[in-house]
């Protein structure tokens, strides 16, 4: 299993949920940490206490809008600081729609722009930094869901996510550097809603996994489900003999 103490590591979504776990979770690790939300307002109580473990920055973005995207990667470059490590945590499911024939062209407009165009936003700036460095590790988190045209912007644009995901990873082989997915699982969390059946702390080791693995490869779907009960440790050792059939 890698060590990440020292190592810096971007989240987004960082305020809540599953993002506030994993954050917690490098933080035992070691791992500096770079909190992204809407608002620093929302990261700021555990900025202040991940402190007291690991070096901890803050920035505020607001996934929905393109030019905050970038105001958010110039902010980030600012700092001086190596982005070691991606958890493109942050997504939004944005209605269900009983009547899906009245699905608006919104939903997939703003589902594709928070949850596919951003998460490759910062990709794309991150990665060759990581690919010149030789090492880095990005997880994006994707979702299980299909067969609901309910929630069709959201399932489209998550597997848009999965597709671009699979194809950068085709080409990251001998760079040191690994990109693969996470799926959380449908737990009760501001998106998954009161209703779901796992709690959020369930999707941890799962969605943070891609981080620790020794062998950089890429394109693999790292499911939550899969290393529930299973020490850190445990989870990432199964992680390692993962393939990846895509390729």
């Amino acid at each position: 299993m890698l060590n990440l103490k020292g190592k810096w590591a971007l989240i987004t979504g960082a305020s809540r949920g599953i993002g506030k776990l994993a954050a917690e979770a490098l933080a035992e690790q070691g791992c500096n940490l770079i909190l992204l939300s809407r608002d620093t307002a929302h990261t700021a109580a555990l900025a202040k206490t991940l402190s007291e473990k690991v070096q901890v920055k803050e920035t505020a973005c607001d996934l929905a809008d393109a030019k905050s995207v970038e105001h958010a990667i110039a902010e980030i470059d600012a700092m001086g600081v190596p982005v070691d490590v991606i958890l493109n945590n942050a997504g939004v499911q944005i209605a269900y729609r009983t009547d899906y024939w009245q699905t608006p062209v919104s939903d997939y407009v703003t589902s594709f722009q928070i949850n596919t165009i951003s998460p490759m936003m910062i990709c794309y700036h991150f990665i060759p930094k990581m690919i010149e460095r030789g090492f880095g590790r990005v997880v994006n988190t994707t979702s299980g869901i299909r067969l609901e045209p309910e929630q069709a912007g959201y399932s489209a644009s998550k597997a848009g996510l999965d597709k671009v995901t699979i194809d950068l990873g085709s080409k990251l082989a001998g760079t040191g550097v690994a990109i693969n997915l996470t799926d959380p699982g449908w737990c009760r969390t501001d998106l998954g809603g009161p209703n779901a059946p796992n709690a959020p702390e369930s999707a941890i080791p799962g969605v943070i996994v891609g981080a620790f693995i020794e062998q950089p490869k890429s394109g693999r779907t790292f499911a939550a489900g899969l290393f529930y009960d299973m020490t850190l440790e445990e989870a990432v050792a199964k992680a390692e003999t993962m393939e990846c059939s895509a390729y």
